[in-house]
């Protein structure tokens, strides 16, 4: 048996790079094609169960958020930050409100949810995965500024997602439910993992040059990334927010270490080189093959009825992306651009995560958030897949084009803004 496991590993990482040249070629999402080996072991054959992992799953899953999170940070310029986050900040807050809102409603109206779990599940759902939005954006070379503004929208409504259903959870569990206490939660996760992150990639920063002479010394800034995460969720802040953030220090080193050694002459920091950005690039590469498919393992289906409710939640969710792509982002943004944009509305870690703890809690309709939850997960990765790949070979991407009337020219109908 160990020896099929192993076997298994060795052909799922070939597989991995074999699925990035499909989607080259056809624009099918190589993490799609993974959830889909991950359906087929666990929820279809059941020779893979993920309580089979143990505590190993869910740490195994934080894990490769984390390092995801931070990869895409150090590829952030301030520069380009500073120009998309009104912007993405805008789309977090209008996707994640619109999404909440009508899930809510139709969990209320058409599932005879109370509404307490209605809107709980809403938040669950409230969010775009930045596990499936981050490698998809990448691949499909968008411009930076529309890349940029997708990193920050799904890293942002994820952390919003997990800190109000965590409250909502509390708070119906408890029966109380103060509006304010959870806003202020919130804002104090946001702002003082921001802090966190940031001063931990300063004194990284100035320390990393006496670092690299240590033998075998390239994990240790993965190992302080993992402090930094660690400290950030023992404060009650987000993790994952201190993460990214402290990508995004280690990626402008050249930006505060400027002004660092002009105030202090003796600091001497400096950034990630190639050497080591290769190294990261290749665990997220890993990391990320096969966390879809253990996200494909965790998958579940009880019943036809929750199935279709979640197929017709889906569908709702990815027709209003569109208004909401279009009032939330610039026109300045390329009509193929935004046309991405609006296809990509999936739900991932952070929803399968959260959609368990109503039941172990013991609330009201525990098991219908639960299931809904897995099959909107499935459904909205699938969904995202087909639309892009539809948007470049089918008269698909004209009707998302005309949506968007009004919106820049193609890259290549306008070079002139090209950077």
């Amino acid at each position: 048996m160990p020896a099929m496991v192993i076997a298994f590993i060795g052909a799922l990482v070939f597989g991995a790079h074999l699925f990035v040249a499909i989607f080259a070629r056809t624009r099918v999402p190589d993490v799609l094609l993974l959830i889909l080996i991950g359906l087929l072991l666990g929820p279809v054959t059941h020779l893979v169960r993920p309580e089979q992992f143990g505590s190993v799953g869910p740490v195994f899953t934080t894990v490769t958020l984390v390092f995801l999170l931070f990869e895409s940070g150090t590829e952030l310029q301030l520069g380009t930050i500073r120009k998309v986050l009104h912007g993405s900040f805008l789309l977090s807050v209008l996707n994640f409100l619109v999404t909440t809102a009508l899930v809510a409603f139709a969990a209320w109206k058409f599932a005879h949810l109370s509404m307490g779990s209605a809107v709980l599940l809403g938040t669950i759902l409230g969010g775009t995965s930045p596990a499936v939005v981050i490698p998809i954006a990448a691949q499909l070379k968008m411009h930076k500024h529309a890349s940029a503004i997708l990193f920050l929208e799904s890293a942002i409504s994820d952390v919003v997602s997990i800190v109000l259903a965590l409250a909502l959870v509390n708070a119906l569990h408890a029966g109380d439910l103060e509006v304010g206490k959870i806003i202020g939660t919130l804002l104090g996760s946001f702002l003082l993992a921001g802090v966190l992150g940031a001063l931990g990639s300063i004194f990284w920063s100035n320390l990393l040059s006496r670092v690299r002479t240590l033998q075998n010394g390239m994990f240790t800034t993965a190992a302080f990334l993992f402090l930094i995460f660690g400290l950030a969720e023992l404060l009650g802040y987000s993790g994952a927010i201190a993460a990214l953030v402290f990508g995004i220090g280690l990626g402008n080193v050249a930006w505060h270490g400027t002004m660092l050694s002009k105030r202090f002459p003796t600091l001497e920091p400096v950034g990630l080189n190639s050497r080591e950005k290769g190294f990261f690039a290749e665990i997220v590469f890993l990391l990320k093959t096969f966390f879809f498919v253990y996200i494909g393992l965790s998958i579940q289906f009880r019943n036809l009825s929750t199935i279709l409710f979640g197929l017709a939640i889906t569908v709702l969710l990815f027709v209003m992306r569109i208004p909401v792509v279009r009032f939330g982002v610039t026109r300045t943004t390329s009509r193929k651009d935004a046309s991405r944009m609006a296809a990509m509305a999936p739900k991932g870690l952070a929803a399968a995560v959260l959609a368990s703890l109503p039941k172990e809690h013991g609330l009201l309709h525990g098991n219908f958030i639960q299931n809904t939850t897995y099959a909107v997960v499935l459904m909205s990765i699938l969904l995202t897949a087909i639309l892009i790949f539809l948007q470049d070979r089918t008269p698909v991407g004209r009707m998302y084009r005309w949506f968007f009337a009004g919106f820049g020219l193609e890259p290549a109908e306008d070079t002139s803004n090209a950077e």
